[in-house]
């Protein structure tokens, strides 16, 4: 798969990890369709509990290793076999579970500027935290790096969050998301700032 900017990226990726991220591969993934086009990029935030961070357990769900019987909530996923690419949290640290390269399971049934099975060419980032609340401004930071990262490899040209591709059926990051801090940062930022991010809310 070529790079967007082979020059930049050198010393960013080896086979679509990032390198300076917590690895932890996750054995929910499968290959991208041929022909692929990742130029999407999700954000989704997520918390096990509910509300409660720091606790571990995202890493967990993301490697199957989650012990369902461990909080009630467990209890209606369990069984879930989920991945993203990133994961942030609320300390800013970056987790990388699957290649990019790679197709993650993380929008499910999605739809986004005329094509479906977003999760195809997309690159999913979680968030740590609940939809409708806000997140912490070294999240922000790291996902800035972030975006910085993958621009210098993947042909990024939108950005969108998972209530966007999915509608009705999903709600995060929800309204404690602030689009336009991130616009703001990427627009400074090389290899962002022409991104296309979803319409604002009247």
């Amino acid at each position: 798969m070529p790079e967007h900017s082979p020059d930049t990226a050198a010393g960013l990726w080896e086979s679509g990890w990032l390198r300076h991220t917590h690895r932890l591969p996750s054995p929910n993934f499968g290959p991208r369709p041929g022909g692929a086009q990742i130029d999407l990029l999700v954000v989704h935030s997520i918390s096990l509990p509910p509300g409660q961070y720091g606790t571990g357990a995202v890493q967990q769900l993301f490697t199957n290793q989650l012990d369902w019987d461990a909080h009630p909530y467990y209890q209606g996923i369990r069984g879930l076999e989920v991945s993203a690419h990133f994961f942030i949290t609320r300390q800013g640290e970056i987790w990388q579970f699957v290649s990019c390269d790679d197709r993650a399971w993380h929008a499910g049934v999605s739809q986004w500027r005329g094509r479906e099975r977003c999760n195809d060419d997309s690159i999913g980032v979680e968030l740590e935290g609940l939809e409708g609340l806000s997140f912490e401004s070294t999240q922000y930071q790291a996902l800035q790096r972030l975006c910085a990262a993958i621009a210098a490899r993947y042909a990024i040209r939108y950005i969108a969050g998972h209530e966007h591709i999915a509608p009705g059926r999903k709600q995060d990051p929800g309204s404690g998301f602030d689009w336009p801090r991130l616009r703001q940062q990427l627009g400074a930022q090389p290899g962002t700032e022409a991104w296309e991010f979803p319409p604002a809310k009247a």
